[in-house]
């Protein structure tokens, strides 16, 4: 009896802490309608954070959320190298990159369209082709203003010529000395 006695007390006991606790819980987070349950459950591991966001904040909190869980393995790892190089840029760099970003995000659609095809066609030429060019842009880069204008005025030369013309050009080129190219690139 005595035995019995202590058994139904220490359930009693357990049920009463139990209700006790689960009344003494925070209540559920705001801002949770239309979340589905492993969103809910990063929210829960989060609440401080989430707390302090604005709406509009944890709206692309979400936005984010869901594109990650999107990715495949191999994107969430490039994600993730990613990251780490940003992290390990001086804060100029970062700062530079992020302006960089600003300005994409103000470009026109069409035009970041067009620049992603530029990227594209860039991305598959051969390494050697793509070193040409990037060293190309360092020279060009390097250049004065005049010289830039002078380049500029050659190349829509180049463009209203006929291929015909093109490769007269290009022979005599061949044929030059130089001494005769170099003077001719100064004028």
């Amino acid at each position: 009896m005595r035995v019995r006695l202590r058994a139904i007390t220490l359930g009693a006991l357990l049920a009463a802490s139990a209700a006790g606790a689960a009344s003494a819980q925070a209540p559920p987070p705001s801002g949770l309608e239309g979340l589905a349950a492993d969103e809910r459950a990063v929210v829960e591991r989060h609440r401080e954070r989430w707390e302090r966001m604005t709406p509009q904040e944890r709206q692309r909190a979400v936005e984010r959320y869901r594109r990650w869980k999107a990715m495949s393995p191999a994107e969430r790892e490039a994600w993730r190298e990613r990251r780490e190089r940003m992290r390990r840029l001086s804060p100029e760099e970062r700062s530079r990159i992020l302006r960089d970003f600003q300005r994409w995000d103000r470009l026109p659609e069409e035009r970041r369209r067009e620049l992603k095809d530029a990227y594209e066609q860039f991305q598959r030429l051969t390494p050697e082709r793509q070193a040409r060019i990037l060293e190309r842009l360092r020279q060009y880069e390097a250049m004065s203003p005049e010289e830039r204008e002078r380049l500029a005025r050659n190349w829509e030369r180049w463009r209203a010529m006929s291929p015909e013309q093109r490769e007269q050009l290009r022979e005599r080129w061949q044929k030059m000395t130089p001494e005769e190219r170099r003077r001719l690139r100064e004028r």
